[in-house]
């Protein structure tokens, strides 16, 4: 099995402490983050907020062995400005966004280190068919790259929509949040080769809380351990399988990453 875990970003400041040394220069960060934590991957997740450039994603890359991963979250214009069918439309015939946000994906294709990027909706972007043509436009303008999709609202969740994912060559965002109406459940499957995890924590003061709020959650060994045993589960189905933690608050992410990565060590 080929299962790669991490945590969603690493540049945080309240891990200073926690995670990081105090005084370790901030360039040392993501190198500190595989050599001294031992976590071999990483979602870069400023790409939302920020298009990335190339130079900055090589930087990323210098910092790391060969044998890291790399997930780019897609820019916000490219999943988020979606209220309208004129903008779906926009964003299908005018590509500039795409075209820039590849550009930059450019340094970590090269070395091979990117695995995946990562196309998060928001809980507004429902199952309905222009949403449905609207992926399918998204994987075409994305190539040969390969895409994982992450689905908020729980309108997504489905055979229905699995077998959508899989005729259309993207991949399944399977994500660990709390059990509040409305949200996506937990649903260990995979749409490609690729299985993909993600795990925001069980905080239930999700809505109308800043985000340092909704992610202020550490896991539990037990709960490691029964999520653990779906994560083998489908990684034996797949060729590779990414587990990433979003629970950044004060460094529980990393937290978790480190105690899962040995776990898996252990199964083996």
């Amino acid at each position: 099995m080929d299962i790669k875990v991490g945590t969603s970003g690493f540049s945080f400041d309240d891990w200073v402490g926690p995670v990081y040394p105090v005084g370790l220069n901030k360039r040392e960060w993501l190198r500190f983050y595989e050599e001294e934590l031992g976590l071999n991957a990483v979602e870069i997740n400023y790409t939302y907020y920020a298009m990335p450039s190339a130079k900055t994603l090589s930087s990323m890359s210098d910092k790391t062995s060969g044998g890291f991963s790399f997930v780019v979250k897609a820019h916000q214009s490219m999943t988020h400005n979606l209220w309208s069918d004129k903008k779906r439309e926009e964003m299908v015939n005018n590509s500039g966004a795409f075209e820039k946000f590849k550009v930059s994906l450019f340094p970590l294709i090269d070395e091979g280190k990117l695995t995946c990027v990562l196309a998060q909706f928001p809980y507004s972007f429902h199952n309905k068919a222009e949403n449905l043509e609207y992926l399918k436009k998204f994987r075409e303008r994305m190539e040969d790259i390969p895409t994982v999709v992450e689905f908020r609202n729980r309108n997504w969740h489905g055979e229905e929509a699995i077998d959508f994912l899989k005729e259309n060559g993207l991949g399944y965002c399977v994500v660990d949040e709390p059990k509040i109406r409305g949200l996506m459940p937990f649903n260990p499957v995979a749409t490609t080769d690729l299985a993909y995890v993600r795990l925001h924590g069980r905080n239930k003061n999700w809505y109308n809380a800043p985000l340092e709020v909704r992610y202020d959650y550490l896991y539990s060994r037990d709960e490691l351990t029964e999520l653990l045993e779906d994560i083998v589960k489908l990684a034996m189905k797949a060729t590779t399988t990414m587990v990433f933690f979003n629970n950044c608050h004060a460094g529980s992410a990393a937290k978790n990453a480190v105690e899962l990565a040995k776990m898996l060590l252990d199964e083996e």
